[in-house]
């Protein structure tokens, strides 16, 4: 299947100046709108005329634009907004394939993407890159890639499918849909001067592409400056105020995220609305959202409400979700605004406060209408090699999820990941905890229940195991995952190691997903066939198995919002405080594999 091709602005000159100038009919003129300007940040009584999908004539009348076969859209006193733009987004966190990702935010009014699909590239390397690039080229609106730069995202602190090279990351900035350089995780890489890291962003630098950032760290003192001197244009990891004044202080632009589970532009926002900083440098994203988000409660339009519910004016988000990201990108005069030249991507508003999406257009297209999508969204045919991802290697057992005590020991200070709602990092904690026949258990007093990390890439038969607290967890359960950020090996999590084998084997059984047991059954399953990752059905379908996942998770006493993202994110090595990986516990303040126990008794 052939990329869904745009002609570039050059190619599309001629005709646009026609159009504008009265010689040649628009395809589209609409009328009767107020055009919002987010270069000015005006709001204007204007019409626009549109022809081979972009803004020809933008301005007070559009009358000398229509010819008998032009359609005219009425507005009917309607705000005509930009199309809006996600900075920084990772697909598979929906759940979804790319095609089936587009079809579910489109009627929110997203028309373009940037997107890394560095979750893929730890299961299947450059080729998986390379089929989540080739699918989102056949979609109606615009998804730009971003080549992963961090398989795995801390070398040494765990192992991944593949890993991702200088030469691959060369390679890529030669495909039609490359933007940058994926989010560059290994900081402590890039303030050692790592010679990998390095040349990664060398190559992107030498292809004049923008290197995306992830400084997951409070420390703004020596180890930041030396990250933004390594080249990164933006970070998302940003939760605090001084976190997104510091970066847009050494020229970063700070991508301001709200995921299902991320919610931290309140905090920093506040840099704009009470500290006065220059908004243009601000962006807003996503990063993470599954898709009963996606399907219940918005994508980027549900960003901009947000940010506006916490104090920042209307047009401003507005920029902070379309231009300011297209600049950043090096799009300004491609897309991210209605103005001449741009793609004709827009949306139809009756209130810029709480942003209804009425009418979606993209490239001169309608492709939604109050909610429903109007176009095809085209998919790749998955090989059958993306479907069989997850290796388990043996039959797990119940005795695989034992966790030894030290010889002699009665009772054990064991180091806990600690969870914390609503935010990527976690906190490393201690918690004394029983042996029983020497072995340690969980204490649901304590609200401490086992984590293990299975090795699915390639079939060891290894399992890590640990222990979680902040779940809430009761009874006899078990939760279990292939979506496992960065690495994406099996996390399970669970009071019951009968559970945990079960919920297992059952994942290795459908080839990947997520699924709850409760004493012995299974509450829920979501499959996720395609890198144990995405599920290629449609997003009202994944999102109906996805709560019930939810209400599994809830029926066994768990209370946090989202804590499918929380469980997925407990092998994130790149992130503070305390990890697990196939190598074992990491302390991520000191970047190392750490003992499981403190003291025993």
């Amino acid at each position: 299947m052939e990329p869904n091709a745009f002609p570039s602005w050059a190619d599309s000159a001629p005709h646009l100046i026609a159009v504008a100038a009265g010689r040649a009919p628009a395809d589209t003129v609409i009328r009767g709108g107020r055009v919002v300007n987010v270069h000015s940040r005006e709001v204007l009584d204007w019409q626009i005329a549109i022809t081979a999908g972009r803004f020809a004539y933008v301005g007070p009348d559009a009358s000398h634009c229509i010819g008998p076969e032009t359609q005219v859209i009425e507005a009917e006193g309607r705000y005509v907004i930009p199309g809006l733009c996600d900075g920084h987004m990772h697909i598979e966190s929906g759940m979804l394939t790319p095609a089936e990702f587009a079809r579910a935010v489109i009627p929110h009014g997203t028309t373009t993407m940037f997107t890394d699909p560095h979750e893929i590239a730890n299961v299947l390397g450059l080729r998986g890159v390379r089929l989540m690039h080739d699918e989102a080229l056949l979609q109606p609106i615009n998804i730009y890639t971003q080549m992963p730069s961090c398989a795995p995202s801390a070398p040494g602190l765990e192992t991944t499918g593949y890993e991702i090279t200088p030469e691959d990351v060369a390679e890529a900035m030669t495909w039609p849909g490359i933007i940058g350089l994926g989010e560059m995780m290994n900081f402590p890489g890039v303030v050692a001067g790592d010679a990998k890291m390095l040349a990664e962003m060398a190559a992107t630098q030498a292809a004049g592409r923008t290197i995306g950032g992830h400084y997951a760290s409070p420390d703004l003192g020596p180890a930041f400056h030396a990250y933004a001197a390594g080249g990164p244009a933006d970070d998302h990891e940003g939760t605090a105020e001084a976190d997104a004044m510091a970066r847009v202080r050494q020229g970063m632009r700070a991508m301001l995220r709200l995921g299902s589970a991320w919610y931290d532009v309140e905090r920093q926002i506040t840099a704009v609305t009470e500290k006065g900083l220059d908004p243009r440098n601000f962006i807003l994203c996503t990063d993470d959202c599954h898709s009963g988000t996606l399907v219940h409660d918005g994508h980027m339009n549900r960003v901009v409400r947000h940010a506006i519910d916490c104090g920042c004016e209307p047009m401003v988000a507005l920029q902070m979700a379309t231009v300011n990201t297209a600049t950043h990108f090096g799009l300004e005069r491609e897309l991210g605004s209605i103005a001449p030249g741009r793609r004709a991507d827009l949306i139809l508003t009756s209130d810029l406060t709480t942003l209804p999406v009425e009418h979606v257009i993209a490239r001169g297209v309608t492709v939604a209408l109050d909610g429903e999508i109007q176009v095809d969204c085209p998919h790749l045919d998955w090989p059958a090699d993306a479907r069989a991802t997850v290796h388990l290697g043996k039959t797990l057992a119940a005795t695989d999820f034992i966790v030894a005590a030290p010889e002699g020991a009665n009772r054990v200070k064991a180091k806990v990941i600690g969870v914390v709602e609503n935010q990527a990092p976690t906190k490393a904690l201690t918690a004394e905890l029983d042996v029983a026949d020497g072995t340690v258990e969980g204490d649901p007093a304590q609200d401490v229940c086992q984590i293990a990390l299975v090795e699915r890439h390639r079939g060891t038969g290894q399992v890590t195991n640990g222990f979680v607290s902040g779940f809430g967890y009761q009874g006899r359960m078990a939760m279990a995952s292939t979506v496992a950020h960065d690495s994406h090996h099996m996390i399970v999590v669970g009071t019951s190691r009968t559970d945990m084998a079960l919920a297992a084997n059952r994942l290795g059984e459908v080839g990947g997903g997520v699924t709850v047991w409760q004493d012995g059954e299974e509450l829920a399953l979501v499959e996720l066939p395609i890198a144990g990752l995405m599920s290629d059905d449609h997003a009202p379908t994944v999102a109906a198995k996805a709560q019930k996942m939810v209400e599994a998770v809830q029926a066994c006493g768990c209370s946090l919002n989202n804590a499918y993202m929380q469980h997925s994110l407990l092998a994130l090595v790149v992130i503070p405080e305390l990890r697990i990986s196939d190598l074992g516990l990491v302390d991520v303040t000191r970047f190392e594999i750490t003992e499981l126990f403190e003291a025993t008794a």
